[in-house]
């Protein structure tokens, strides 16, 4: 097992010949597509900051949905779980960066709505 918590990729580099796509790939537009996901799934989550700035600043959350923002929050985690489980970096990173984001604004709407 791959300590670096990549160990999905070394499988696929192994079992390329069971017509799963080699990875890294020959094609360029795949290893880019591999690449550029990776950095949407660190950045997208900080998409959410002017939300939580504006919820702070003005200290009114009224237009915003506590329901709504407090699912978001919940379903993150199921999504941790399984990055902690398959040992994925990307999903845990993006999905403990979403959980915190979209708590935040919860607990921003529990305060000023």
């Amino acid at each position: 097992m791959n300590s670096s918590g990549l160990h999905h990729i070394h499988r696929r580099k192994r079992f390329f010949d069971l017509h799963l796509e080699e990875y890294p790939s020959k094609k360029f537009w795949i290893r880019f597509l591999d690449k550029f996901l990776l950095i949407v799934a660190a950045i997208s989550p900080f998409m959410t900051l002017p939300q939580i700035i504006q919820i702070f600043t003005n200290k009114s959350a009224g237009d915003l949905s506590l329901f709504s923002w407090s699912m978001y929050t919940f379903f993150n985690i199921p999504w941790m779980i399984y990055g902690f489980v398959h040992k994925d970096k990307p999903i845990i990173i993006a999905y403990i960066l979403w959980f915190v984001m979209n708590a935040t604004v919860t607990i921003g709407i529990l305060l000023y709505s």
